[in-house]
Protein backbone atom coordinates (compact mmCIF):
# COMPACT_ATOMS: atom_id res chain seq x y z
CA UNK A 1 0.00 0.00 0.00
CA UNK A 2 1.84 3.44 -1.49
CA UNK A 3 2.26 5.50 1.86
CA UNK A 4 -0.08 8.73 2.36
CA UNK A 5 1.74 12.20 1.74
CA UNK A 6 0.57 15.56 2.60
CA UNK A 7 2.32 17.72 0.19
CA UNK A 8 3.68 21.49 1.06
CA UNK A 9 4.02 24.09 -1.36
CA UNK A 10 7.02 26.26 0.24
CA UNK A 11 7.48 26.18 4.06
CA UNK A 12 7.19 28.87 6.95
CA UNK A 13 10.06 30.07 9.07
CA UNK A 14 7.71 29.67 12.06
CA UNK A 15 4.95 27.59 11.29
CA UNK A 16 6.45 25.25 9.16
CA UNK A 17 7.66 22.92 11.94
CA UNK A 18 4.24 22.51 13.64
CA UNK A 19 2.82 21.37 10.00
CA UNK A 20 5.24 18.82 9.82
CA UNK A 21 4.80 17.32 13.45
CA UNK A 22 0.98 17.56 12.91
CA UNK A 23 0.90 15.25 9.70
CA UNK A 24 3.41 13.32 11.17
CA UNK A 25 1.05 12.48 13.93
CA UNK A 26 -1.58 11.98 11.79
CA UNK A 27 0.35 9.38 10.10
CA UNK A 28 1.14 11.47 6.77
CA UNK A 29 4.26 11.94 4.97
CA UNK A 30 5.15 15.55 4.75
CA UNK A 31 7.16 16.30 1.44
CA UNK A 32 8.16 19.92 0.49
CA UNK A 33 8.23 21.75 -2.62
CA UNK A 34 10.48 24.65 -2.19
CA UNK A 35 12.18 27.44 -4.98
CA UNK A 36 14.70 27.52 -2.20
CA UNK A 37 14.05 24.13 0.86
CA UNK A 38 17.91 25.47 2.76
CA UNK A 39 15.84 28.43 4.17
CA UNK A 40 14.02 26.26 6.40
CA UNK A 41 15.86 24.68 8.80
CA UNK A 42 13.12 22.38 10.72
CA UNK A 43 13.45 20.33 7.18
CA UNK A 44 17.16 19.80 7.73
CA UNK A 45 16.90 18.93 11.88
CA UNK A 46 13.87 17.11 11.07
CA UNK A 47 14.82 14.95 8.51
CA UNK A 48 12.36 15.99 5.88
CA UNK A 49 12.11 15.27 2.61
CA UNK A 50 12.40 18.44 0.25
CA UNK A 51 12.01 18.98 -3.88
CA UNK A 52 13.65 21.92 -5.11
CA UNK A 53 11.31 23.66 -7.45
CA UNK A 54 10.49 26.81 -9.43
CA UNK A 55 7.28 27.36 -7.13
CA UNK A 56 5.91 29.90 -9.68
CA UNK A 57 5.48 27.25 -11.94
CA UNK A 58 2.20 25.67 -11.63
CA UNK A 59 3.23 23.03 -14.96
CA UNK A 60 5.89 22.39 -13.10
CA UNK A 61 4.68 21.44 -9.72
CA UNK A 62 2.05 19.45 -11.96
CA UNK A 63 4.33 17.52 -13.27
CA UNK A 64 6.46 17.01 -10.27
CA UNK A 65 2.93 15.95 -8.31
CA UNK A 66 2.46 13.28 -10.60
CA UNK A 67 5.40 12.01 -10.24
CA UNK A 68 4.96 11.52 -6.72
CA UNK A 69 1.79 10.10 -7.32
CA UNK A 70 3.86 7.12 -9.07
CA UNK A 71 5.40 6.19 -5.59
CA UNK A 72 3.23 7.96 -3.07
CA UNK A 73 -0.58 8.33 -1.66
CA UNK A 74 -1.36 12.31 -2.41
CA UNK A 75 -3.98 12.48 0.29
CA UNK A 76 -3.90 16.56 0.11
CA UNK A 77 -1.81 19.73 -0.62
CA UNK A 78 -1.34 23.03 0.75
CA UNK A 79 0.88 26.08 0.94
CA UNK A 80 2.45 28.69 2.67
CA UNK A 81 1.97 32.61 2.22
CA UNK A 82 5.27 34.21 1.66
CA UNK A 83 5.60 37.81 0.40
CA UNK A 84 2.20 37.65 -0.61
CA UNK A 85 -0.42 34.54 -0.80
CA UNK A 86 0.62 33.02 -3.48
CA UNK A 87 1.97 29.93 -2.61
CA UNK A 88 -1.25 29.24 -0.96
CA UNK A 89 -3.43 29.94 -4.38
CA UNK A 90 -0.87 27.86 -6.22
CA UNK A 91 -1.27 25.16 -3.71
CA UNK A 92 -5.54 25.45 -4.20
CA UNK A 93 -4.81 25.15 -7.56
CA UNK A 94 -2.82 22.03 -7.45
CA UNK A 95 -5.77 20.46 -5.46
CA UNK A 96 -8.21 21.76 -8.33
CA UNK A 97 -6.02 19.71 -10.94
CA UNK A 98 -5.73 16.43 -8.75
CA UNK A 99 -8.86 16.87 -7.46
CA UNK A 100 -8.29 17.02 -3.76
CA UNK A 101 -9.66 19.34 -1.04
CA UNK A 102 -8.68 22.65 -1.46
CA UNK A 103 -9.64 26.60 -1.14
CA UNK A 104 -10.59 28.51 -4.21
CA UNK A 105 -7.62 29.74 -6.16
CA UNK A 106 -9.55 32.69 -7.65
CA UNK A 107 -10.92 33.78 -3.69
CA UNK A 108 -7.26 33.73 -2.77
CA UNK A 109 -5.56 36.17 -5.06
CA UNK A 110 -8.80 38.37 -5.01
CA UNK A 111 -8.32 38.79 -1.32
CA UNK A 112 -4.87 39.45 -1.69
CA UNK A 113 -5.51 42.07 -3.53
CA UNK A 114 -5.85 44.54 -0.92
CA UNK A 115 -7.76 47.74 -3.48
CA UNK A 116 -10.01 44.37 -4.90
CA UNK A 117 -10.90 43.12 -0.87
CA UNK A 118 -12.01 46.47 -0.01
CA UNK A 119 -13.51 47.31 -3.06
CA UNK A 120 -15.99 43.61 -2.49
CA UNK A 121 -16.20 44.65 1.45
CA UNK A 122 -17.95 48.08 0.35
CA UNK A 123 -19.97 46.78 -2.05
CA UNK A 124 -21.44 44.20 0.53
CA UNK A 125 -22.00 47.32 3.19
CA UNK A 126 -19.10 45.85 5.19
CA UNK A 127 -17.71 48.89 7.27
CA UNK A 128 -14.07 49.57 6.23
CA UNK A 129 -11.83 52.51 6.59
CA UNK A 130 -11.76 54.88 3.79
CA UNK A 131 -9.80 54.23 1.18
CA UNK A 132 -7.82 55.01 -2.48
CA UNK A 133 -5.21 53.26 -4.77
CA UNK A 134 -2.52 54.82 -6.74
CA UNK A 135 0.22 54.01 -8.81
CA UNK A 136 2.84 57.23 -7.91
CA UNK A 137 3.85 59.78 -5.75
CA UNK A 138 1.53 62.70 -6.80
CA UNK A 139 -1.63 60.25 -6.79
CA UNK A 140 -0.62 58.88 -3.13
CA UNK A 141 -0.15 62.78 -1.97
CA UNK A 142 -3.54 63.23 -3.48
CA UNK A 143 -5.17 60.38 -1.80
CA UNK A 144 -4.17 61.35 1.20
CA UNK A 145 -5.10 65.06 1.01
CA UNK A 146 -8.83 63.46 -0.14
CA UNK A 147 -8.74 61.53 3.07
CA UNK A 148 -7.46 63.17 5.46
CA UNK A 149 -4.36 62.92 7.64
CA UNK A 150 -3.33 60.64 9.55
CA UNK A 151 -3.08 58.04 7.02
CA UNK A 152 -1.51 54.24 6.76
CA UNK A 153 0.14 53.46 3.31
CA UNK A 154 0.92 50.17 2.73
CA UNK A 155 1.45 48.19 -0.97
CA UNK A 156 -1.48 46.88 -2.23
CA UNK A 157 -0.32 43.51 -2.27
CA UNK A 158 1.63 41.99 0.42
CA UNK A 159 1.92 40.65 4.03
CA UNK A 160 3.34 40.93 7.69
CA UNK A 161 3.48 44.83 7.93
CA UNK A 162 6.27 45.08 5.35
CA UNK A 163 5.75 48.65 3.93
CA UNK A 164 3.53 49.60 6.34
CA UNK A 165 3.70 53.09 7.27
CA UNK A 166 1.53 55.59 9.44
CA UNK A 167 2.06 58.98 8.26
CA UNK A 168 1.02 62.00 10.44
CA UNK A 169 2.33 64.92 8.10
CA UNK A 170 2.42 65.36 4.51
CA UNK A 171 6.57 65.40 4.68
CA UNK A 172 6.07 61.45 5.91
CA UNK A 173 3.22 60.82 3.29
CA UNK A 174 6.04 61.85 0.51
CA UNK A 175 9.05 60.16 2.09
CA UNK A 176 7.00 56.42 2.32
CA UNK A 177 5.97 56.96 -1.03
CA UNK A 178 9.61 57.44 -2.05
CA UNK A 179 10.37 54.50 -0.33
CA UNK A 180 7.88 52.33 -1.66
CA UNK A 181 8.03 53.49 -5.01
CA UNK A 182 11.87 54.33 -5.08
CA UNK A 183 13.34 50.59 -5.39
CA UNK A 184 13.98 50.18 -1.76
CA UNK A 185 10.55 47.96 -1.18
CA UNK A 186 10.37 44.36 -3.40
CA UNK A 187 7.44 44.45 -5.47
CA UNK A 188 5.94 41.28 -6.99
CA UNK A 189 3.61 42.73 -9.30
CA UNK A 190 3.28 46.33 -10.29
CA UNK A 191 3.26 48.60 -7.45
CA UNK A 192 0.34 50.20 -6.47
CA UNK A 193 -0.38 51.67 -3.40
CA UNK A 194 -3.22 51.59 -0.96
CA UNK A 195 -3.52 55.02 0.75
CA UNK A 196 -6.39 54.09 3.81
CA UNK A 197 -7.51 56.17 6.74
CA UNK A 198 -6.16 55.39 10.06
CA UNK A 199 -8.92 53.49 11.70
CA UNK A 200 -8.22 54.39 15.74
CA UNK A 201 -9.31 52.13 18.66
CA UNK A 202 -8.07 48.06 19.83
CA UNK A 203 -7.27 45.95 17.45
CA UNK A 204 -8.80 42.60 17.52
CA UNK A 205 -7.45 39.45 15.73
CA UNK A 206 -10.60 36.42 14.80
CA UNK A 207 -9.66 33.07 14.10
CA UNK A 208 -11.75 31.20 11.76
CA UNK A 209 -11.92 27.62 10.61
CA UNK A 210 -14.98 27.31 7.79
CA UNK A 211 -17.68 29.37 8.35
CA UNK A 212 -16.80 29.01 12.33
CA UNK A 213 -15.35 31.72 14.75
CA UNK A 214 -12.84 29.88 16.69
CA UNK A 215 -10.85 32.46 18.72
CA UNK A 216 -11.21 36.03 19.27
CA UNK A 217 -7.68 37.65 20.24
CA UNK A 218 -6.69 41.38 21.09
CA UNK A 219 -3.29 42.84 19.80
CA UNK A 220 -1.28 45.54 21.04
CA UNK A 221 1.16 47.21 18.87
CA UNK A 222 4.01 48.80 18.89
CA UNK A 223 4.75 52.76 18.68
CA UNK A 224 3.91 54.03 15.52
CA UNK A 225 4.43 54.77 12.93
CA UNK A 226 5.00 50.72 11.73
CA UNK A 227 2.76 47.96 13.07
CA UNK A 228 4.72 45.82 14.83
CA UNK A 229 2.85 43.29 16.99
CA UNK A 230 4.10 43.34 20.41
CA UNK A 231 1.34 41.55 22.57
CA UNK A 232 -1.07 39.16 21.67
CA UNK A 233 -4.20 37.98 24.65
CA UNK A 234 -6.99 34.79 23.76
CA UNK A 235 -9.45 35.31 24.36
CA UNK A 236 -9.89 39.04 23.82
CA UNK A 237 -12.03 40.81 26.72
CA UNK A 238 -15.25 41.39 25.07
CA UNK A 239 -18.44 41.93 26.00
CA UNK A 240 -20.78 38.85 24.69
CA UNK A 241 -22.46 41.33 22.56
CA UNK A 242 -19.03 42.93 21.12
CA UNK A 243 -18.08 39.33 20.93
CA UNK A 244 -21.22 38.57 18.90
CA UNK A 245 -20.66 41.75 16.75
CA UNK A 246 -16.98 40.65 15.83
CA UNK A 247 -18.31 37.14 15.01
CA UNK A 248 -21.11 38.49 12.75
CA UNK A 249 -18.94 40.87 11.12
CA UNK A 250 -16.08 38.36 10.28
CA UNK A 251 -18.89 35.86 8.49
CA UNK A 252 -19.93 38.92 6.46
CA UNK A 253 -16.87 39.31 4.82
CA UNK A 254 -16.49 35.42 4.39
CA UNK A 255 -19.42 35.64 2.51
CA UNK A 256 -18.36 38.92 0.49
CA UNK A 257 -15.13 37.23 -0.54
CA UNK A 258 -16.38 34.13 -1.17
CA UNK A 259 -13.86 32.52 1.09
CA UNK A 260 -15.97 28.84 2.35
CA UNK A 261 -13.26 27.39 2.77
CA UNK A 262 -10.36 26.54 5.58
CA UNK A 263 -9.02 28.92 7.68
CA UNK A 264 -9.08 32.67 8.00
CA UNK A 265 -7.97 35.62 10.11
CA UNK A 266 -9.19 38.88 9.91
CA UNK A 267 -8.15 41.96 11.65
CA UNK A 268 -10.68 44.75 13.21
CA UNK A 269 -10.24 48.35 14.84
CA UNK A 270 -12.83 48.97 17.28
CA UNK A 271 -13.42 52.66 16.59
CA UNK A 272 -15.65 55.15 17.81
CA UNK A 273 -18.52 53.77 14.75
CA UNK A 274 -17.80 50.18 16.09
CA UNK A 275 -15.86 47.61 14.63
CA UNK A 276 -14.04 47.90 11.20
CA UNK A 277 -12.40 45.65 9.40
CA UNK A 278 -8.56 46.37 8.58
CA UNK A 279 -7.75 42.98 6.55
CA UNK A 280 -8.84 39.85 5.56
CA UNK A 281 -6.52 37.17 5.08
CA UNK A 282 -7.65 34.09 3.70
CA UNK A 283 -4.85 31.48 5.43
CA UNK A 284 -3.90 30.52 8.98
CA UNK A 285 -2.41 33.22 10.76
CA UNK A 286 1.15 32.88 11.93
CA UNK A 287 2.95 31.86 15.42
CA UNK A 288 1.84 32.44 17.61
CA UNK A 289 -1.79 33.17 17.20
CA UNK A 290 -2.70 29.33 16.21
CA UNK A 291 -0.48 28.36 19.90
CA UNK A 292 -2.72 30.94 21.61
CA UNK A 293 -6.15 29.56 20.21
CA UNK A 294 -5.46 26.26 20.92
CA UNK A 295 -3.93 27.32 24.79
CA UNK A 296 -7.26 29.59 25.12
CA UNK A 297 -9.59 26.95 23.78
CA UNK A 298 -8.12 23.58 23.16
CA UNK A 299 -8.62 23.80 19.29
CA UNK A 300 -5.63 22.70 17.05
CA UNK A 301 -6.00 24.97 13.79
CA UNK A 302 -2.76 23.43 12.21
CA UNK A 303 -4.12 19.79 12.73
CA UNK A 304 -7.69 20.64 12.20
CA UNK A 305 -6.71 22.56 8.81
CA UNK A 306 -4.71 19.33 7.91
CA UNK A 307 -7.48 17.17 8.43
CA UNK A 308 -9.39 19.54 6.18
CA UNK A 309 -7.08 18.94 3.79
CA UNK A 310 -7.06 15.13 3.50
CA UNK A 311 -10.95 15.31 3.24
CA UNK A 312 -11.13 13.62 7.01
CA UNK A 313 -13.44 15.37 9.39
CA UNK A 314 -12.57 17.63 11.48
CA UNK A 315 -13.11 18.56 15.18
CA UNK A 316 -13.61 22.18 16.55
CA UNK A 317 -15.40 21.41 19.54
CA UNK A 318 -13.56 23.62 22.23
CA UNK A 319 -12.05 21.60 24.61
CA UNK A 320 -11.45 24.37 27.97
CA UNK A 321 -11.38 27.85 28.86
CA UNK A 322 -8.35 29.87 29.24
CA UNK A 323 -6.40 32.78 29.42
CA UNK A 324 -3.65 33.10 26.79
CA UNK A 325 -0.87 35.48 25.95
CA UNK A 326 2.24 36.31 24.09
CA UNK A 327 5.10 38.85 24.72
CA UNK A 328 6.85 39.66 21.28
CA UNK A 329 10.40 40.40 21.77
CA UNK A 330 11.54 43.19 19.41
CA UNK A 331 15.04 44.94 19.85
CA UNK A 332 14.63 48.78 19.91
CA UNK A 333 17.84 49.46 18.20
CA UNK A 334 19.78 48.08 14.98
CA UNK A 335 23.23 46.38 15.47
CA UNK A 336 24.94 42.77 16.41
CA UNK A 337 23.17 40.99 18.48
CA UNK A 338 26.27 39.48 20.70
CA UNK A 339 24.47 37.42 23.63
CA UNK A 340 20.51 36.77 24.42
CA UNK A 341 20.04 35.03 28.06
CA UNK A 342 17.52 34.13 30.74
CA UNK A 343 15.19 31.75 28.41
CA UNK A 344 15.95 28.61 29.99
CA UNK A 345 14.86 30.45 33.51
CA UNK A 346 11.96 31.76 31.93
CA UNK A 347 10.73 29.01 30.68
CA UNK A 348 10.73 26.99 33.78
CA UNK A 349 8.37 29.63 35.38
CA UNK A 350 4.67 27.84 36.15
CA UNK A 351 2.12 28.59 33.76
CA UNK A 352 4.96 29.31 30.72
CA UNK A 353 3.63 27.02 27.36
CA UNK A 354 6.47 28.37 25.18
CA UNK A 355 9.36 30.58 24.51
CA UNK A 356 11.12 30.40 21.00
CA UNK A 357 13.93 32.57 20.31
CA UNK A 358 14.18 33.19 16.11
CA UNK A 359 18.01 34.40 16.13
CA UNK A 360 21.34 33.47 17.37
CA UNK A 361 24.04 35.89 18.67
CA UNK A 362 26.31 37.62 16.84
CA UNK A 363 23.09 38.11 13.85
CA UNK A 364 23.01 41.15 12.48
CA UNK A 365 19.87 43.20 13.13
CA UNK A 366 18.34 45.80 10.94
CA UNK A 367 14.40 46.94 11.60
CA UNK A 368 12.14 47.17 8.97
CA UNK A 369 9.14 48.25 10.99
CA UNK A 370 7.80 44.73 10.49
CA UNK A 371 7.41 41.09 11.01
CA UNK A 372 11.00 40.24 10.32
CA UNK A 373 12.00 42.70 13.21
CA UNK A 374 10.47 40.10 15.84
CA UNK A 375 13.66 38.21 17.36
CA UNK A 376 11.47 35.54 19.57
CA UNK A 377 7.72 35.29 21.80
CA UNK A 378 6.86 33.99 24.96
CA UNK A 379 3.62 32.43 25.75
CA UNK A 380 1.69 31.95 29.06
CA UNK A 381 -1.27 30.37 30.10
CA UNK A 382 -3.71 30.31 33.17
CA UNK A 383 -7.13 30.62 34.28
CA UNK A 384 -7.79 33.89 34.53
CA UNK A 385 -6.36 37.08 32.64
CA UNK A 386 -4.61 38.99 35.44
CA UNK A 387 -2.19 35.65 36.55
CA UNK A 388 -1.33 35.09 32.92
CA UNK A 389 -0.21 38.60 32.35
CA UNK A 390 1.53 38.22 35.52
CA UNK A 391 3.29 35.19 34.64
CA UNK A 392 3.84 36.94 31.26
CA UNK A 393 5.69 39.85 32.63
CA UNK A 394 7.93 37.82 35.01
CA UNK A 395 9.07 35.37 32.27
CA UNK A 396 10.21 38.16 29.96
CA UNK A 397 11.62 40.30 32.67
CA UNK A 398 13.99 37.24 33.16
CA UNK A 399 15.17 37.55 29.24
CA UNK A 400 17.57 40.16 28.62
CA UNK A 401 20.27 40.57 25.78
CA UNK A 402 22.80 43.00 24.61
CA UNK A 403 23.47 44.44 20.95
CA UNK A 404 26.25 46.91 19.98
CA UNK A 405 25.36 49.43 17.56
CA UNK A 406 26.84 49.29 13.91
CA UNK A 407 29.95 51.60 14.36
CA UNK A 408 29.62 55.14 15.75
CA UNK A 409 25.71 55.55 14.84
CA UNK A 410 22.47 54.39 15.97
CA UNK A 411 19.49 53.94 13.90
CA UNK A 412 18.95 57.91 14.10
CA UNK A 413 22.12 59.00 12.93
CA UNK A 414 23.24 59.91 16.46
CA UNK A 415 26.67 58.73 18.45
CA UNK A 416 26.01 55.80 21.04
CA UNK A 417 28.15 53.86 23.47
CA UNK A 418 29.60 50.94 22.61
CA UNK A 419 27.01 48.79 23.82
CA UNK A 420 23.79 48.47 24.96
CA UNK A 421 21.92 45.81 27.10
CA UNK A 422 18.59 45.73 26.29
CA UNK A 423 15.39 43.83 27.74
CA UNK A 424 11.80 42.28 26.59
CA UNK A 425 9.72 45.25 28.34
CA UNK A 426 7.87 47.23 25.69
Amino acid sequence: MARRALILVEGHRRMGLRYIRAARHLELFPITLSADPAQYDYLTAESCEAIRIDTDNLDALILECSRLRATYDIAGITGFSRADESAYATAGKLCRYFHLPGPDPASIEQCSDKFAQRQLLAEAGVPIPAYRVAENATDVESSAAEIGLPVVLKPAAGSGGSGVRLCRSVDEVAEQASYLLGGKHIWRSSPRILVEEFAQGPLYVAQIMGDEVIAIGAAVYGPPPHFVCRQLIYPALLTDAEHKRIADLSLSCLRALGLDWGPTNIEFRWTKLGPVVIEVNPRLAGTPDPELAQLACGVDLVTEHIKLVIGEEWDLRRRHSQAAAARILVPDRDGILDWIDGDSQAAAISGVAEIKLYIKPKTPIVREGNYLDKIGHVIAASTTADRTEAILQRAVDSISWSITPFPNLDSEGESVPDNFSGSTTP
